[in-house]
């Protein structure tokens, strides 16, 4: 992966709207047009996680981006998203790999279980689903929220990558 991972120009804010909805168009097909119609964040929204220094992108222009929050002492993946004319090359996985690097923390994130590019790919790249017992106050806060906004039509699990996993050693690209 040669493109650079950077932080986003204010005036790049907008084409991160862009890229998040192009990369719901795909839901459409899976049987989920709520999702694929979900309005992205503001670009005030946006520009907030970029103040915070928790906004980075891929690629000139950005082809990729991913916003995170700090919940329960690990890096919450708010979202991570990939135009689809860039899909398939490593750009979400330098992005998860970079948070973690300057973070030091742990992942985390919520998705839905039974779409290929949400629960499968994110144990690919060596995420875990948690059981109950394991969701932290915060996380459950957020699956909270999630629920009564009407995410959980569709089956939606909490998600962690601990700092380093023997199983799933993640390179820097």
């Amino acid at each position: 992966m040669t493109e650079l991972i950077r932080m986003p120009q204010v005036a790049e804010l907008e084409r991160l709207r862009e890229i998040e909805v192009a990369a719901g168009v795909p839901f459409a097909a899976v049987g989920m047009p709520e999702i694929a119609a979900d309005e992205p964040l503001s670009v005030a929204e946006l520009a907030r996680y970029r103040d915070d220094g928790r906004c980075l992108v891929v690629g000139e222009p950005a082809l990729a981006y991913v916003i995170w929050d700090l919940v329960d002492g690990a890096a919450h993946i708010e979202q991570v998203s990939v135009h689809p004319d860039a899909a398939r090359r490593g750009l979400g996985r330098a992005l998860l790999d970079r948070v973690q690097e300057e973070s030091g923390l742990a992942l985390t994130l919520t998705t839905f279980v039974d779409v290929a590019w949400n629960a499968p790919y994110y144990a690919r790249l060596g995420f875990r689903m948690l059981d109950a017992a394991e969701v932290t106050p915060g996380l459950a806060a957020i699956r909270a929220h999630e629920a009564a906004v009407g995410l959980d039509r569709w089956p939606r699990v909490c998600m962690r990558r601990p700092v380093s996993d023997p199983h799933h050693p993640h390179h820097p690209h």
